[in-house]
């Protein structure tokens, strides 16, 4: 992650969430970059100085009410993701069948994998309620989705999942922009 921009938040207990502090390098996080935040989106308690949490908490605590296995939530912004969700004026990606695809938990031959693109807006808890909104009645293939120029969330059971996940879907968004230059 570049400079202070994404934000990444872990469960500590089934009740409240940590985020990281808005404008805080993600290379140079401590114990005092995180907040502690309640089921309902409000900061439990604030830690010393003026830190706020990051512009995207609504989205985190959208994940987690949606998907309670969920213990970490990574929001991240890439290159090759803003690009890849231009590739699609709907609300879904296709992704090609790739191998990597098996790191996402897709163990299919040839797979059909499409993931969620959610629009952008400057109000980050309208992105929250389209995530909410969509996912309490289509159940995401992989536990990915776009914002339109934006970035990329990635959500699952622990923060090495998470990791994982990002540097998959940057593996296969990098592979579908790369193609996309040779027509293929």
């Amino acid at each position: 992650m570049l400079g202070t921009a994404g934000n990444l938040s872990a469960k500590i207990d089934d009740d409240s969430f940590w985020i990281t502090a808005s404008g805080r390098n993600k290379g140079q996080l401590n114990i005092g970059d995180f907040i502690p935040i309640a089921p309902n989106g409000k900061v439990v308690e604030k830690p010393h100085g003026k830190v706020s949490p990051s512009a995207e908490t609504s989205i985190h605590q959208v994940i987690y009410s949606l998907f309670p296995e969920a213990r970490a939530c990574y929001y991240v912004h890439a290159i090759e993701a803003n690009l890849v969700s231009r590739f699609t004026d709907g609300d879904i990606l296709t992704l090609p069948p790739l191998e990597m695809l098996k790191g996402l938990g897709v163990r299919k031959e040839n797979p059909k994998v499409a993931i969620s693109v959610f629009a952008n807006h400057l109000d980050v808890a309208l992105i929250a309620s389209d995530i909410r909104e969509r996912f309490q009645t289509v159940t995401p293939s992989v536990n990915v989705l776009l914002i339109r120029d934006h970035g990329l969330t990635a959500w699952g059971s622990s923060t090495e999942d998470v990791f994982n996940y990002v540097e998959i879907a940057d593996y296969i968004f990098r592979y579908m922009v790369a193609a996309k230059k040779i027509s293929i």
